[in-house]
């Protein structure tokens, strides 16, 4: 068994001092470092070809035929589901070995495990822009076991089993570091988390030739993540940063996690219903469907109330104030994104006719971004600086990144409102009255939304490349 003794970071450079408290506790955390990288790198290929998707509403042949819209959208939320899920590795093999007061068990794994996510990451991607979609299904085995073709899992049979593979390896090193060391509240969240998207993961590749079968497992995997086990994610990081940066009793937050958590279980997995109301599953779906999920937004907003009331109650002032405005703004925008936005359209009698609609697509910007990116994030500006030797970037780096979080976050608040009216217009235009419109006709008409919607989206990709450019910049403190 690996000792517990406190790993410190090679000394730091003359021109890049560190006060000496800021060390990692243990050196295997700082296998980390390359996935917060990857996922960072990621979620800048993900906004571009967001962006080219933006224009493509509005100028329809843009970049085509090399890229057409179906392909670009592939692109931009499969990078989305990856680049989160090498955050959400980061985090696990940052705050696993720390909370379990030893070394991880594997980094020589940890790192393996990255180059191979990596690679077939990037080989998928470039998959998708360089044959069509078919050719490429039958290049990787998709008649031998077919699960190409739906939304979000267009990932090719082989990149699926290759997922498989590291989340087993991933999950495998994790375990085997929580089982000898100690046990938390926030690693018993984390890892059920972790496990549950794994499992869940699995029904991928159940892909039945009816329908409507098809269409309700497909939610095990989509919905089952995003407002299931993905939450419990969230929530253990969360609460790990706020310990590290309030110095709040562990027994508050444990308490706070629980019910945030029971909570989240309950209304996320019978609110599943919400997805059934229209895809041919029978009418009990729709109370059960509106009731649960109409108890949703409780927890996100619970989720802020834990996170400003231990801000509130901190112990101390910890010197790194952009990660507990990251942390803040994922409480917020979560209840706002998650919840609020959420619960607009999850009701029966209005998702009958909005269902689809840009209020959809409303909703889920803001809700990944203020649920899943910014938690990322959140953990990122907190652990970043331990890994090269600081307890906190310079004062000067911090104003920056913070003006990235105002950024983005405000960017992604106009894209949400513009996607709204877009969409309650979509929804009058096309759905309502004695003679709707045909769908492109209501798209044209609604195309002014789509213009501010792109010109959001550039002031959002500023504040990504804002948010980088923070960690290369040095204050007086660095001298």
């Amino acid at each position: 068994m690996t000792t517990s003794a406190t790993a410190t970071l090679p000394p730091a450079s003359a021109g890049n001092k560190a006060p000496a408290s800021a060390q990692l506790k243990y050196a295997s955390q700082a296998v980390a470092k390359p996935y917060f990288i990857a996922a960072i790198g990621l979620f800048v290929g993900q906004i571009i070809f967001g962006l080219l998707m933006g224009l493509q509403y509005v100028i329809g042949d843009f970049l085509f035929p090399a890229i057409p819209f179906n392909v670009a959208r592939m692109v931009h939320t499969n990078l989305l589901i990856v680049w989160l899920l090498f955050g959400f590795m980061g985090a696990g093999y940052y705050l696993i070995p720390e909370e379990s007061e030893r070394e991880l068990h594997s980094p020589k794994l940890a790192i393996l495990t990255f180059w191979v996510f990596l690679v077939a990451g990037a080989l998928t991607i470039v998959g998708y822009l360089s044959v069509p979609y078919a050719t490429l299904a039958k290049m990787t085995g998709n008649d031998i076991l077919p699960t190409m073709g739906r939304e979000f899992l267009e990932q090719p049979t082989l990149t699926k089993i290759g997922i498989v593979l590291v989340a087993l390896s991933f999950l495998f090193n994790l375990s085997m570091t929580v089982l000898k060391g100690r046990k938390t509240s926030i690693t018993l969240v984390m890892m059920l988390g972790l496990w549950g998207l794994a499992v869940f993961f699995l029904f991928s590749f159940y892909n039945p030739h009816n329908l409507v079968l098809d269409k309700y497992f497909w939610w095990w995997v989509v919905h089952l993540w995003v407002e299931g086990v993905w939450e419990l994610i969230m929530g253990a990081m969360l609460a790990f940063v706020l310990i590290k940066v309030t110095g709040i009793d562990r027994e508050v937050v444990e308490k706070w996690l629980y019910v945030i958590i029971a909570m989240t279980l309950i209304s996320g997995i019978i609110g599943t219903g919400h997805h059934y109301f229209w895809i041919g599953t029978p009418t009990y779906w729709q109370p059960l469907g509106s009731i649960f999920s109409a108890i949703e937004p409780i927890p996100f907003f619970m989720m802020t109330l834990f996170a400003f009331n231990a801000v509130n109650k901190r112990r101390r002032e910890h010197p790194n104030k952009a990660a507990v405005l990251w942390a803040l703004g994922t409480g917020v925008m979560s209840f706002l994104g998650a919840g609020v936005w959420g619960f607009l359209h999850t009701l029966a009698p209005i998702n009958y006719l909005t269902h689809g609609t840009q209020i959809t697509a409303s909703h889920g910007h803001m809700a990944f971004y203020g649920a899943y990116a910014m938690v990322v994030m959140t953990m990122i500006s907190y652990s970043m600086p331990l890994m090269r030797g600081r307890e906190a970037n310079s004062n000067a780096s911090q104003v920056v990144e913070m003006w990235s979080f105002w950024l983005m976050t405000v960017a992604m608040v106009f894209i949400t409102l513009f996607l709204t009216a877009a969409g309650i217009l979509q929804v009058w235009m096309q759905r309502m009255g004695d003679q709707p419109l045909p769908f492109m006709a209501a798209q044209e008409k609604i195309a002014f939304f789509y213009w501010l919607r792109e010109g959001a989206g550039v002031v959002f990709m500023i504040g990504l490349v804002v948010y980088i450019a923070s960690f290369f910049i040095k204050g007086r403190e660095d001298a």
